[in-house]
């Protein structure tokens, strides 16, 4: 009888061990993991971003905007593009300076990127979806 307590004994501390060593990773990741703190352009601002849904998909840029949103930038727009027939997807750059377009493009997996410059407050950047998302970099 004694024999099969100390068994049990011992069974108990190494799964208490493994989810103590499960949590240590757990948190480590959370501190250290993919998350960053905010993207900011040339003068120090958080990079702003739209995403605009050229797909015809639906769902798709909610889920890129939620991983731009991890990876410290600051999504103002998600909506559907003017169309649904883009077929591929892009990086515009909305300013002159295009380091913001480019630290986009190359998080999202080193999408195509065009300027195309306008004077708005909305973003710096726009994501245009299209149907080639499958290389798309959304993990």
């Amino acid at each position: 009888m004694a024999r099969i307590a100390s068994r049990i004994t011992q069974g108990a501390i190494a799964l208490l061990t493994v989810l103590v060593l499960a949590l240590a990773v757990s948190s480590l990741y959370g501190v250290f993991g993919r998350r960053h703190g905010p993207r900011t352009g040339l003068h120090g601002h958080v990079i702003r971003v739209q995403v605009l849904n050229g797909s015809g998909q639906g769902g798709v840029g909610s889920r890129a905007a939620a991983f731009l949103r991890e990876g410290g930038f600051h999504v103002v727009e998600v909506k559907n593009a003017d169309r649904f027939d883009y077929f591929a997807t892009l990086v515009v750059a909305r300013r002159k300076d295009v380091s913001t377009a480019r630290a986009v493009a190359s998080y999202l997996g080193g999408l195509p990127m065009v300027r195309q410059a306008w004077d708005s407050d909305l973003a710096e950047v726009t994501v245009v979806l299209g149907s080639d998302r499958s290389h798309l970099r959304l993990e």
